[in-house]
C-alpha cells in the first residue's frame, strides 16, 4: 500500500507539458494590445474587431516605413512586397493618402507577427532578425521574411514561430 501511495505522489509531481501549454495559451490570450506609431498618431488594437475597424479606415503610407524598420527590411523591399513603385509611394506619402484595405491589413498582421516573434525569442531582436533571414526547413526552405507578401505567408511564419515556441521543428 505504501508503494502505491509513493507512485501516486511521484505522478503528481511529474512535469505535465499539457498543463504548461494551457498556461502559456491563457497568458497569450490576456489583454495584449498592439501598437503602431506614425508621426500623425498611434494606432492601437486588442481584438480582431479593433483590427477590422483600423483596416476599414486605412493606415497612412508612412506605415510602410514603420514596418520596414520593425522588420529590419529596406523600404524598397517592403514596397516590392506591396507592389508599390517608389515614385507612387513618395507622392502618396507626401499627400498623406491612405493605404488600401489589403495593404493596411498586411501591415497590422505583420505588426502582430513581429511582436509575437520577439516574444518567442525572449525580446532578443538580433536573434529574431537572423531567424527571419535564414532559410527555414518548416517553411520549405524559404526565408520567413520572403513570405511577408501575403496573409497566408504571414500565417505560415506565425505557425513556424508557434512550433518553435513549443519545441517543435522550426
Amino acid at each position: 500500500m505504501a508503494v502505491k501511495n509513493e507512485e501516486t505522489l511521484a505522478d503528481t509531481k511529474r512535469y505535465n507539458p499539457k498543463k504548461s501549454i494551457q498556461c502559456a495559451k491563457s497568458v497569450r490570450r490576456g489583454s495584449h494590445k498592439w501598437r503602431f506609431k506614425v508621426t500623425e498618431g498611434e494606432y492601437v488594437w486588442a481584438t480582431r474587431m479593433d483590427r477590422i475597424s483600423l483596416i476599414r479606415k486605412g493606415l497612412p503610407y508612412e506605415a510602410i516605413e514603420v514596418i520596414s524598420k520593425r522588420a529590419n527590411l529596406p523600404v524598397k523591399q517592403v514596397l516590392n512586397l506591396f507592389g508599390v513603385p517608389q515614385t507612387t509611394y513618395n507622392k502618396k506619402k507626401k499627400d498623406k493618402e491612405l493605404l488600401s484595405s489589403r495593404d493596411s491589413e498586411v501591415i497590422l498582421v505583420l505588426t502582430e507577427l513581429l511582436d509575437f516573434g520577439l516574444d518567442v525569442f525572449n525580446d532578443e531582436a538580433e536573434k529574431f532578425q537572423r531567424w527571419l533571414k535564414k532559410p527555414n526547413i518548416s517553411l520549405g526552405g524559404a526565408r520567413p521574411e520572403s513570405l511577408f507578401d501575403s496573409l497566408t505567408g504571414i500565417q505560415e511564419v506565425r505557425n513556424s514561430l508557434n512550433r518553435l515556441e513549443y519545441g517543435n521543428l522550426a
